[in-house]
């Protein structure tokens, strides 16, 4: 039994909006759609189960999840530790858990299904490329109690171990980008490695 991804999306883009964004940056638009409609779709083709989490207020997310078929827990997030509590809560009989950033949409499929087959012989593991850590950081079974205990907006970096981090090493660098600000959205979207 495979793990599945929990993919965070109940994040307020006050970064984004400060720098001059417009509304959500997940909702913003990003190549030929949405910059968490292509982070799930790079999810989706994993084949891997999928949970998201996100905000009351975010109809949009809600809707691509309906249209999809993919389960949401909403919460009115205060940090992103309660936003992985929350999916991981929502998915007790899971083998395990890849927390995933919704502002992260240029992870190839392949990564994910690497993260989840370093979980079957490693505590944690995450993708490396060019010496410096990626994401998803998949958890396996063991850390659940721990995991639905999460507070604050550290995530989970309380619990990640350097001496029980499994690093996977690729090639390609789409695991540490994400959308920040509104000039990655342009500028990111020409450096896409990812398979579609």
């Amino acid at each position: 039994m495979k793990p599945g991804i929990i993919i965070t999306a109940a994040g307020r883009a006050e970064r984004f909006q400060k720098a001059g964004g417009t509304g959500n940056k997940l909702n913003a638009c990003l190549s030929d759609c949405t910059v968490f409609a292509q982070t799930l779709r790079h999810a989706q083709l994993s084949g891997l189960a999928i949970h998201v989490v996100t905000r009351p207020e975010n109809s949009e997310i809600q809707a691509v999840c309906r249209a999809q078929r993919v389960p949401v827990t909403l919460i009115d997030s205060n940090g992103l530790g309660e936003s992985i509590a929350a999916g991981v809560c929502a998915t007790p009989n899971w083998h395990g858990w890849l927390i995933h950033l919704a502002d992260m949409p240029f992870v190839p499929p392949a990564v994910f299904l690497q993260v989840a087959d370093a979980l079957d012989s490693h505590k944690l593991a995450r993708p490396r490329a060019n010496a410096q850590p990626g994401h998803p950081v998949g958890f396996a079974r063991c850390w659940y109690p721990k995991l639905c205990l999460l507070t604050g907006d550290g995530g989970a970096r309380e619990l990640l171990h350097e001496d029980m981090m499994h690093f996977v090493d690729i090639d390609d660098a789409g695991s540490q980008r994400d959308i920040d600000l509104p000039s990655h959205l342009a500028q990111r979207s020409e450096h896409n490695h990812a398979t579609s």
